[in-house]
């Protein structure tokens, strides 16, 4: 939006569903404007339209490449290719996977990342929420409306969630923290039945998995510098170390994972692809 609004010709390719991660989130919050929070698969088509109103143009395509074509910039994907003399990585991140016996196995069939999406199919039962950052709590308050109990699991000794969500949790009677437990293991016989855990085994009819954020960075096939977590470093104006090319959002280093810091860096890295365009004499690091 921004990049359109300061007279750029922007391309933007959105993967198969424009707004990531950001769609199964029932309710972001600490976004200016919705005091009470706004569901995900509300929030980003209206962003979509407003960057469309702007001018900017949307490929339903997934990014599988970034060259470097004399001054400009190769995007690939499927889809063909996009030529630019600058580029914004905002590709996100996606949630990370336990990596214990039965998730994979049991994926789709108990095991699932939706908590909105979900919820509503498994009314008056058991499911155990695993992790205990802002995510996590989040989507165990989404499940305590229809189930009957969430169980909240964090391997570390305390929750590490921002305090207006533990302490909503704590209100809510039908969710049991238990910290100090990781998950080893999960059950299930054709669906789940429950999970091990280095306390001792827990019965469930689901498993939600909320540990961690991957960057969606494997595209660039090391043709640029990341961190030891896989993101993408930046200055302060969010240029990364190649000529032309800016990082925004959860997939740059030093990512606070909010949705409303998200939107911040895209705005500011809009400003900085624009004076790269514009003010020659700040190419040279000015």
């Amino acid at each position: 939006m921004f990049a359109a609004r300061l007279g750029h010709s922007t391309t933007i390719l959105t993967g198969l569903a424009p707004g990531g991660l950001l769609l199964s989130i029932e309710q972001i919050e600490g976004v200016p404007g919705f005091p009470e929070g706004v569901p995900g698969y509300d929030l980003c088509p209206m962003a979509q339209e407003q960057a469309e109103e702007a001018g900017a143009a949307f490929v339903m395509a997934e990014a599988e490449g970034l060259e470097r074509d004399g001054d400009s910039w190769v995007v690939r994907s499927a889809d063909g290719d996009v030529k630019a003399k600058a580029v914004i990585l905002a590709t996100g991140s996606r949630l990370r996977t336990l990596g214990a016996p039965g998730e994979e196995e049991f994926a789709g069939r108990g095991v699932s990342h939706c908590a909105s999406c979900d919820a509503p199919l498994l009314r008056e039962k058991t499911a155990v929420v695993v992790g205990g950052g802002d995510s996590g709590l989040q989507e165990a308050l989404t499940l305590a409306g229809p189930l009957s109990k969430v169980i909240v699991v964090e391997r570390g000794d305390e929750l590490s969630a921002q305090e207006t969500y533990q302490a909503r949790v704590r209100e809510n009677p039908s969710i049991e923290v238990r910290t100090g437990t990781e998950v080893t293991e999960i059950l299930g016989d054709g669906t789940v039945t429950g999970v091990r855990t280095s306390n001792g085994e827990i019965a469930c009819d689901a498993v939600f998995v909320y540990v961690g954020l991957d960057p969606n960075t494997e595209f660039l096939n090391g043709g640029l510098a990341l961190d030891e977590l896989g993101r993408i470093p930046t200055d302060g104006r969010l240029r990364t170390e190649l000529p032309g090319i800016f990082a925004a959002g959860s997939v740059r280093s030093d990512t606070l994972y909010q949705a409303a810091i998200a939107a911040g860096d895209g705005a500011a890295a809009a400003k900085s692809a624009h004076r790269w365009l514009s003010d020659g004499m700040w190419r040279d690091g000015g």
